[in-house]
């Protein structure tokens, strides 16, 4: 009778717990995503030095722990980058999933964008953007990926033309917005965008990515990271109805790069 009885007793608590635990995992099942997202251009590596410390950017990006990272001036097995394939090797240094996304041959390698993730990706493409015929060729890169297991994103980063005239940028955001748009999961756009919210470039993505930063109010400048001036570093999100901003930080190094680290933390909303 009595190891009849411990029995039931061991059978309901076993039960209880069960449940309990189940309730738990429906509980963390119906939290929102929350992202922690980084925009940061790496001046090929290089650092405002000249010394090449792959190490300090990693150390960099390691303080902010995002979840993603948008990577702009990068190279891949360049002479002027020692033959690194700088994505994979910060991949490695901060043990994250990397992926680098051609924009143009260079000096015996290739030069483009890269995507950072702490989880895996489950697709990409790299999408060639316009450009005028003297300037340099352009891309955004797109991963998707589902760092819950349960909700898939689009994650693109890019970097527009950097000269003074606005006609390839605004040829890219175009080009950028039609590709885009057409996105079925909740998307996010970052990168150096090379120009001011103000902008005729700026503005047009707004018709369909909406800022991190409130319209109409002091945006705070991302470079140059040693006295910042002028905001040309984004993260932006598609649709507006799908995404909430929770914080936003300008994160200043002037050893890692001559651009601020650009940090978002957003969260998908639940239906």
């Amino acid at each position: 009778m009595h190891l009849i009885y411990f029995m039931k007793r061991y059978l309901l608590l076993l039960f209880i717990l069960l449940m309990a635990n189940s309730e738990l995992k429906a509980q963390e099942n119906d939290q929102p995503l929350r992202l922690r997202i980084l925009s940061l251009n790496i001046l090929h590596g290089a650092t405002t030095q000249g010394n090449f410390d792959l190490d300090a950017i990693a150390d960099f990006i390691k303080k902010t722990d995002p979840d993603l990272v948008a990577l702009q001036e990068v190279d891949y097995k360049t002479q002027r980058a020692k033959g690194y394939d700088l994505a994979t090797e910060l991949g490695w240094r901060t043990k994250m999933a990397p992926i680098f996304g051609k924009a143009m041959e260079f000096d015996g390698g290739e030069y483009g964008e890269a995507v950072l993730s702490k989880s895996s990706f489950t697709s990409s493409r790299n999408i060639p953007l316009p450009y005028d015929e003297d300037k340099e060729p352009r891309a955004a890169l797109e991963v998707r990926t589902a760092p819950n297991l349960k909700d898939t994103i689009a994650f693109i980063g890019t970097h527009l033309d950097h000269t003074r005239d606005d006609r390839s940028r605004q040829m890219q955001v175009e080009k950028i917005n039609e590709v885009f748009s057409k996105n079925t999961i909740p998307s996010i756009l970052a990168g150096d965008l090379n120009d001011v919210p103000d902008s005729k470039v700026i503005q047009t993505l707004e018709k369909f990515w909406w800022p991190s930063y409130k319209v109409n109010q002091k945006i705070e400048p991302t470079i140059p990271s040693n006295d910042p001036r002028a905001k040309i570093d984004y993260i932006m999100f598609y649709p507006k109805s799908k995404w909430k901003v929770i914080e936003t930080k300008v994160l200043c190094d002037s050893i890692v790069s001559d651009h601020c680290g650009y940090l978002v933390i957003a969260e998908l909303k639940n239906d």
